[in-house]
């Protein structure tokens, strides 16, 4: 019998977890196992705003695939998916073309503008490394402008955040942190410098608990970060952004550095395939499969699944991206040898926030923890992933050891 061709696109927290599932439990002879990437390297998608603020260094936030994957068993090309035909079972990329008996889309997410003129120009995005070190040296070159200007626009020295959810909140976090730093190393005064969260929501953080927000906000103003909730952004331009303030009042703000953090949508290929799909985020069968797709499954920011306690998605985060990968590894093997698949359930073991190096907040196992304590379990969750996909080997080499800083 011909090996079936397993094919999995991307390689984040899903697609990397699915193939290091099926790396261990299938032998070189069970299955070609395929695994298409742009990159040759996986980044940490949650350190991405430490990157992009300054206060990790991009070479930081990634790692080699080739360190994580056998070779024996799994094919890695690097190339750049362009069309996916789940009708004709093909997968185009921009080096050729790639059939499959079963197919992985983890593909990752892409930033939503929600259709705001100028946002998709204007305002940076934390979408990947580059993106991040580019957020990096445009604020530094921001500072360092106008350190050496002789008529000084303090307006470089404003930098917008759009978006008070998680990711919005972690980079003002690191931020708060960062400034102090950039201020002395281009000896800029520190009240020239203004860091402001604008949010169209009513609230800050979302679904986490009301009192934990309250101490995010409470710390994060210290270090003098402004929010401007409940307006949203309507226009973004070279020199600033327009917020909504009331029914017919508007106020522009100039500022050197935009950066939009307001959501995410799943990959765009995704609404060239025919699946039904909601901003390119399917809503998947229990098992994980496409509907309507027996050899299609799809796992992370791709896959859409509603938490029937609250009627709301599961939000898109790695922890649920690498659950979906080892059940994705096991139904695939369990359709190979002819048994039921099984349904995925989230195992939810808490949220943690952070603030900075050495503040955060977050459930974990039910409790409230905030401040050092919940920095460590942040930064003991981040080592976790890594052993997950990269054993010892990994957590060593990128680990964060500064547990209590």
């Amino acid at each position: 019998m011909k090996r079936p061709t397993i094919l999995v696109l991307g390689a984040g927290y899903g697609g990397l977890t699915t193939v290091v599932n099926l790396q261990k439990s299938l032998g070189a002879d069970d299955a070609d196992v395929v695994l298409i990437n742009k990159n040759d390297y996986h980044y940490e998608s949650t350190w991405l705003h430490e990157a992009a603020a300054g206060t990790m260094s991009p070479e930081s936030v990634r790692y080699d695939i080739a360190n994580v994957i056998n070779s024996n068993k799994v094919k890695f090309i690097k190339a750049e998916v362009q069309a996916i035909d789940v009708s004709g079972k093909v997968v185009t990329t921009n080096v050729g073309t790639h059939t499959y008996d079963y197919l992985v889309i983890s593909l990752g997410f892409e930033g939503e503008t929600f259709g705001i003129p100028g946002l998709d120009k204007y305002a940076f995005s934390i979408a990947n490394v580059k993106a991040a070190r580019q957020i990096r040296e445009h604020i530094e070159y921001q500072f360092a402008t106008w350190s050496t200007e002789e008529v000084k626009d303090d307006s470089r020295l404003t930098i917008i955040v759009g978006g008070a959810g998680f990711t919005g909140i972690e980079f003002l976090g690191e931020l708060g942190n960062r400034v102090p730093e950039l201020c002395k190393e281009f000896d800029v005064p520190q009240e020239k410098v203004r860091v402001l969260c604008v949010e169209a929501a009513p609230m800050v953080l979302p679904g986490f608990d009301p009192e934990l927000v309250e101490y995010a906000v409470k710390q994060l103003n210290s270090k003098g970060i402004e929010f401007s909730i409940g307006t949203p952004v309507v226009e973004a331009t070279p020199e600033g952004v327009n917020l909504k303030k009331g029914e017919d009042e508007f106020e522009f703000i100039k500022a050197g550095t935009v950066v939009w953090a307001a959501g995410v949508r799943g990959n765009r290929l995704i609404e060239e395939t025919g699946i039904e799909n909601m901003r390119a985020r399917v809503k998947v069968d229990k098992d994980l499969r496409a509907p309507g797709h027996s050899d299609v499954f799809i796992v992370g920011d791709c896959a859409l699944m509603i938490n029937e306690e609250v009627n709301r998605p599961f939000p898109p985060t790695a922890q649920i991206a690498m659950q979906q990968g080892d059940m994705c590894a096991n139904n695939i093997i369990a359709l190979m040898k002819g048994n039921p698949t099984s349904e995925f359930v989230p195992d939810l073991k808490g949220s943690v926030c952070s603030l900075g190096d050495s503040d955060a907040i977050g459930v974990v196992f039910g409790k409230k923890v905030t401040g050092t304590k919940a920095s460590f379990m942040k930064k003991m969750i981040d080592n976790r992933a890594l052993f997950m996909i990269g054993g010892a080997g990994l957590t060593l080499k990128k680990g964060k050891f500064n547990l209590l800083k």
